[in-house]
């Protein structure tokens, strides 16, 4: 993917390095500590009953973390990773700028955190094993860049590009956030049932991918950002994180009433429809009959 010679954006929380909260998701407060991962569990795709059980999640791609609790080395690799991230993040804000103002829409961007192990957002607290993830309370995206490696090394997704539709994702959310989708969605699955809210669950983060695919159609087309096997890194990389390959590596079989995130077929099939057509009209997941 050709980046180094392209604009960095500005909109960067750096917050590596810096303590590590170590709160307690379930304490003295009950109910507050309850609901706190009830949205944890309705942002990020896991299950929070199994944090209560004190189990893993199998829907969450898992992250190792450092048995130190001190402030995390920043080798250069690391801190290029940063100047990567903020050049996709710029294209990003190029991208829905443009399509939004065709539409009449102002878009605002969101902030990126970079982050070292765990996190707080206006979301709750969250740690690296729980992968990337976009808040919609606070408009920010947050990246502990260890995810990286891990989708090179456990899931087998190298490249640039890979790394790019992963952030690529989580703006995705922003836009559906922004065009008011995910409070729709939020509604519509407060009046679900159980497996009914995890297909509207699934259909969000279609969308999602759809998103992220037209956003590279469009740089693709103003700036020329993919080079030979490019594509194949991105369709790849999102086949590697469907919740089937997810679920078969973690519990070693497949519940698909449990998907909150879509299988690798249909992750790869919508990443690459809007990648293919660039039309944002056309990632209305809400709607097909079939995903």
């Amino acid at each position: 993917m050709r980046w180094r010679d392209s604009r960095r954006s500005d909109n960067i929380e750096d917050r590596r390095g810096m303590p590590i909260p170590r709160r307690v998701l379930v304490g003295g407060s009950g109910g507050l500590g309850v609901i706190v991962l009830v949205l944890l569990g309705m942002f990020f795709g896991f299950d929070p009953t199994e944090l209560l059980r004190g189990g893993p999640s199998v829907q969450s791609p898992s992250v190792s973390l450092p048995e130190s609790g001190g402030p995390a080395a920043r080798p250069s690799v690391e801190d290029e990773l940063k100047e990567f991230a903020s050049v996709v993040l710029a294209d990003t804000e190029d991208v829905w700028h443009d399509l939004f103002a065709r539409s009449g829409r102002t878009y605002r961007p969101p902030k990126l955190v970079l982050f070292t192990e765990a996190v707080e957002s206006q979301c709750g607290f969250a740690q690296a094993a729980m992968g990337p993830f976009y808040c919609p309370l606070d408009n920010k995206l947050y990246l502990d860049l260890s995810f990286f490696q891990e989708l090179r090394s456990r899931f087998g997704a190298p490249g640039d590009f890979a790394q790019a539709y992963v952030i690529a994702h989580e703006v995705g959310h922003h836009v559906q956030t922004l065009l008011g989708v995910t409070q729709r969605f939020e509604e519509m699955r407060r009046r679900a049932s159980p497996t009914k809210a995890n297909n509207l669950s699934v259909r969000l983060e279609l969308q999602a991918d759809c998103l992220a695919g037209v956003w590279a159609n469009r740089a693709q087309k103003a700036r020329q950002i993919l080079e030979a096997g490019d594509i194949e890194e991105g369709l790849n990389a999102a086949s590697a994180i469907g919740d089937d390959r997810l679920q078969r590596r973690t519990q070693g079989y497949v519940v698909p009433d449990a998907f909150t995130h879509g299988s690798s077929d249909q992750r790869v099939r919508w990443f690459k429809r809007g990648l293919e057509q660039g039309d944002i009209s056309l990632c209305n997941t809400f709607k097909a009959e079939r995903l």
